[in-house]
C-alpha cells in the first residue's frame, strides 16, 4: 500500500459558522480569521494505492459551479484535485474507487463533472465506483431544510444515473471493518447521518481521515463544535468517544479541512484530549 496526499483546493468559511457558539476570542487563537471573519480551510484528500486499486477519499467541491457560487467562499492558493493526482503521476481515469465520507458539496462535488458540451453532468472518474452508504444516500437526496444548500443535486444524481454507485454494507455498529475497501469505517451522526471516518493501517501507523468529525485541529476541544452541524450534542458524545480512542491507541489523524496541519497526533491532559504533535505527510512517511 502507498498513500498519497491529494490538494483538492482551498477556501475560506466564516470562523463563527466554525466555531458554532465558542466566542471568536477563543477560537482565533488556532484559527485566526480574516477582516471579514473568514478563516482558512483546505479539501485536503487521500488517495490509497493498493495492488491494482486506487481508492481516492473525497474529492472536494470541484469546478463546476458558478462564479457567483465560489464567491462565497473565495478560493484561494495553486492547488486543484487534477493537479495534484497528476504530480503523483495520476490521471482521473486510473481511479478505481471514490469513497465519500459525505455528501457535502465541498466533499463530494468533484466527483461530478460539466459533461463536453456543457448540457449536463457526468461523474468526473469514469473508470471509479463510488461508494457512499445508504442511511446517508436517503438523507442527501431528501434533504433536510437545514442541510438543503450542502446537498446538490448536481454532485448527487450523476453518480447514481451512471450506474456507478455502491452502498457500503453496515452491520450496525458504530466502527466495523470494511471488507470492500480493506480499511475501518467509525460512523457518525452529529455532523450528518452516517458520515464515515476511514481508518487506514500504514506502515505500522493507523491514519483516521477526519473529515468533519474534527475539521482542524482548533477543533479539539469537545465544546468546539461546527455551527453546520444538525447534531451538536451528538458531536459532542461522538468526538469524546473517538478522541479518548485515538490518544489511548496513538492514532495519526488526517485533517481534511486544516489548511495548516496535514496530520496531528493527540494526548490525554487534565484538560481533555489536547494536540500532541504536528506533522507533515513527508516528515512521517519519506
Amino acid at each position: 500500500m502507498t498513500l498519497y496526499p491529494i490538494e483538492a483546493g482551498n477556501f475560506k468559511l466564516d470562523g463563527g459558522a466554525m466555531f458554532g457558539v465558542v466566542p471568536k476570542s477563543l477560537w482565533s487563537r488556532t484559527n485566526p480569521a480574516d477582516a471579514n471573519n473568514m478563516i482558512d480551510i483546505a479539501a485536503r484528500c487521500l488517495l490509497i494505492e493498493e495492488g491494482n486499486r486506487l481508492i481516492l477519499i473525497d474529492t472536494g467541491m470541484g469546478d463546476k459551479q458558478s462564479d457567483k457560487f465560489f464567491g462565497y467562499y473565495h478560493l484561494w492558493g495553486d492547488h486543484s484535485l487534477e493537479a495534484s493526482l497528476a504530480q503523483h503521476g495520476f490521471h482521473k481515469d486510473d481511479i478505481t474507487d471514490v469513497f465519500m465520507t459525505h455528501l457535502h458539496f465541498d466533499h463530494c462535488g468533484g466527483s461530478v463533472v460539466w459533461n463536453k458540451n456543457r448540457t449536463g453532468y457526468e461523474p468526473a472518474f469514469k473508470n471509479a465506483t463510488f461508494w457512499t452508504n445508504e442511511n446517508h444516500w436517503e438523507w442527501a437526496t431528501k434533504p433536510n431544510r437545514r442541510e438543503k444548500a450542502s446537498f446538490l443535486k448536481e454532485n448527487l444524481l450523476p453518480m447514481q444515473d451512471s450506474g456507478q454507485l455502491r452502498f457500503i454494507q453496515r452491520d450496525g455498529s458504530q466502527f466495523q471493518e470494511n471488507s470492500e475497501l480493506d480499511f475501518g469505517i467509525f460512523f457518525a451522526d452529529g455532523h450528518t447521518e452516517k458520515q464515515m471516518i476511514p481508518h487506514i493501517k500504514y506502515k505500522g501507523k493507523t491514519i483516521v481521515f477526519m473529515a468533519d468529525l474534527l475539521p482542524t485541529a482548533g477543533h479539539l476541544p469537545l465544546p468546539f463544535v461546527m455551527g453546520y452541524d444538525t447534531r451538536p450534542l451528538l458531536t459532542l458524545d461522538e468526538k469524546e468517544l473517538f478522541l479518548d480512542t485515538a490518544a489511548q491507541n496513538d492514532y495519526y489523524l488526517w485533517l481534511e479541512h486544516d489548511a495548516h496541519n496535514q496530520l496531528i497526533t493527540v494526548a490525554q491532559t487534565e484538560k481533555g484530549v489536547r494536540l500532541k504533535d504536528t506533522y507533515t505527510f513527508n516528515e512521517l512517511f519519506n
